[in-house]
């Protein structure tokens, strides 16, 4: 996938937030070893890691989460919760986007 794909699915990721009434926290948080957070949002009391996964063809992008993905994603979020010393309730989530489709699935981790 191209950067510039993957960058204009992040930006239609964050408009599909933001009209669902999601505070956009940060973008792109690098957490040393363990990867990156696409998106960290805030509703209400809760703070939403959300990982962008977009498709161009028939394939379903919500399968390259993979156990090992999910792993470094659970420690990124630890790391930005340590580097940011906050203590909110938080969730993982997954942005799927798929030609004309965008769903959001919460909570992928339980």
């Amino acid at each position: 996938m191209s950067k510039a794909f993957g960058k204009s699915s992040e930006d239609r990721a964050i408009d599909f937030l933001q009209d669902r009434d999601f505070a956009i926290i940060d973008r792109n948080f690098y957490a040393s070893k363990f990867g990156e957070i696409d998106i960290v949002a805030k509703k209400g009391d809760v703070l939403h890691f959300v990982e962008v996964k977009s498709s161009r063809g028939n394939f379903d992008p919500i399968y390259n989460i993979t156990p090992s993905k999910l792993n470094k994603i659970i420690k990124s979020v630890y790391y930005y919760l340590n580097q940011k010393n906050l203590h909110y309730a938080f969730c993982i989530d997954a942005l799927i986007i798929k030609a004309d489709s965008i769903e959001l699935i919460e909570n992928i981790t339980l």
